[in-house]
């Protein structure tokens, strides 16, 4: 990518980061939305048992789910990085039993809400920057990225990131989404990194299903937090069936895969 691509992309996602994702996550809030993925559903259909007040966003759970448990976090020291409105953090220390879980975000309205929505022990929230994460040299057994670094300006430079905070034989487990043309440096900054990979797995029919499983839900809300004037722009970045992102997917245009990487 140029430099003036990347300087480009670097002004747009601070934009977005600074005004945009802030609104959202104020209208979202307000209706206790805690994921903002995609979903994911197997077939035969994963059968994950849930308590009652998970069972809704089983979708976006699977995701995490499937994502996380490619390897032990049990007592592991755990970084989540764009960790959102904080579902998925709270899933995985209630379910995984790591011993200490950190969930990063850049919006500092995101990380004010997961702090009031998620007190759990072991649980904390910070604000900061994928690219300079502000923790200490090999400080983490495991960090998890869930359909978040697509959007950062510096992936590269995110990926020295959490091979510098990974501690040696440390996990990094991702789930992330490309079109189709920069899938090839998708896949040359995961082979630069200093980091095995250790599985990769294309997972756009599980995302799938998972955008229908989630369709009824999201088209609600959309329905009641969006404006009217918006309400295709709302489809289109829930990816329900018969959005654009939802032929990309289909179609092969957009790859969706999950990684392990290891830190020898």
């Amino acid at each position: 990518m140029a430099l003036a691509d990347r300087a480009y992309q670097k002004y747009v996602y601070q934009k977005f980061q600074k005004y945009i994702y802030p609104i959202a996550t104020r209208r979202l809030s307000a209706q206790d939305v805690v994921f903002l993925n995609y979903g994911y559903e197997e077939d035969p259909p994963m059968s994950l048992p849930l308590t009652a007040s998970d069972e809704p966003n089983r979708a976006s759970i699977q995701l995490y789910h499937r994502t996380a448990a490619q390897v032990d976090l049990s007592g592991k020291r755990v970084l989540e990085v764009g960790c959102g409105h904080g579902g998925g953090a709270s899933y995985l220390v209630r379910t995984l039993q790591p011993a200490s879980y950190t969930g990063l975000d850049l919006n500092p309205a995101a990380v004010a809400f997961c702090r009031r929505r998620h007190q759990l022990p072991g649980l904390e929230f910070v604000q900061g920057d994928a690219e300079n994460l502000p923790f200490p040299d090999h400080y983490f057994d495991a960090v998890l990225n869930i359909e978040s670094a697509n959007n950062y300006p510096r992936f590269r430079q995110f990926l020295a990131e959490v091979a510098r905070v990974l501690r040696p034989g440390g996990h990094f487990l991702c789930a992330d989404l490309r079109l189709r043309e920069r899938v090839s440096d998708w896949e040359a900054g995961l082979a630069e990194s200093p980091m095995t990979q250790v599985s990769r797995r294309v997972i756009n029919k599980e995302v799938l299903r998972g955008t229908e499983m989630n369709a009824p839900q999201m088209l609600d809300l959309i329905d009641r937090v969006v404006p009217a004037v918006l309400n295709r722009v709302g489809r289109e970045a829930a990816g329900v069936p018969g959005s654009r992102v939802y032929r990309r997917f289909e179609s092969g245009e957009e790859s969706y895969r999950m990684y392990a990487l290891r830190k020898d």
